[in-house]
């Protein structure tokens, strides 16, 4: 029995689209924008929102901002507090420059950013004692790399609605009280600036419009 396909689907490493989701093993690209999480309390949640994150003094793979694609990771923070007061932000990524850190002692665990690297990255299962989970974990050194895009959980949903009504305002106070905002393609959900549209066509197989940039498409 012959079986007919016709579609595609696209792994991308982010070097070509922002908001990847990558594999707990692939490595960041230099040029990538990637989704990853960030777990908080509710408190701290808004203090970001309103001025931006501060990169911690000191953790185990030195100052900056600690994110993870893992949002198991992220749900885990902060450590000790009850799922009442935990927070986890959906963020935009740019991680340049990347240093992995995978063995006990690395000599570059502390200092990476002073050899020329952006972001320290812990692969997963990486069977360091001082990342015990054995998730995904990074440390982005500059603060302005790392951006709040939306609420992947919170302890309730006032709360919830709460902090992405902060998001947005904060979003459009940014961008200078929306001009120039990024419009959202139908179809594959990109960004797109206003004026500047996405090529559609119809699938020859299906039919069915479709963007040139969609990262999927399987015909019916």
């Amino acid at each position: 029995m012959s079986v007919q396909f016709s579609g595609w689907e696209v792994v991308d490493d982010g070097a070509s689209f922002s908001g990847v989701d990558l594999q707990p093993n692939q490595k960041p690209q230099k040029r990538g924008v990637y989704k990853m999480y960030h777990g908080t309390s509710v408190a701290n949640a808004r203090l970001i929102i309103a001025n931006g994150f501060k990169p911690s003094s000191g953790g185990m793979l030195g100052p900056g901002v600690y994110v993870s694609r893992d949002i198991k990771k992220a749900s885990n923070y902060p450590l000790g507090s009850s799922s009442t007061d935990r927070v986890v932000f959906q963020l935009r990524v740019c991680p340049g420059r990347v240093k992995r850190i995978d063995s006990a002692l690395h000599p570059l665990q502390f200092t990476w950013h002073s050899h020329g690297y952006d972001t320290a990255w812990v692969p997963p299962n990486a069977g360091l004692l001082f990342v015990p989970s054995g998730l995904e974990e990074d440390c982005v050194f500059d603060p302005k790399r790392v951006e709040v895009v939306s609420i992947a959980k919170a302890p309730d949903t006032t709360i919830e609605n709460e902090l992405k009504k902060l998001i947005s305002k904060s979003s459009k106070k940014r961008r200078g009280g929306g001009r120039g905002a990024a419009d959202v393609c139908s179809l594959c959900k990109r960004k797109t600036q206003q004026g500047s549209t996405h090529t559609k066509q119809k699938c020859w197989k299906c039919g069915k419009t479709i963007c040139i940039l969609m990262s999927k498409h399987f015909c019916p």
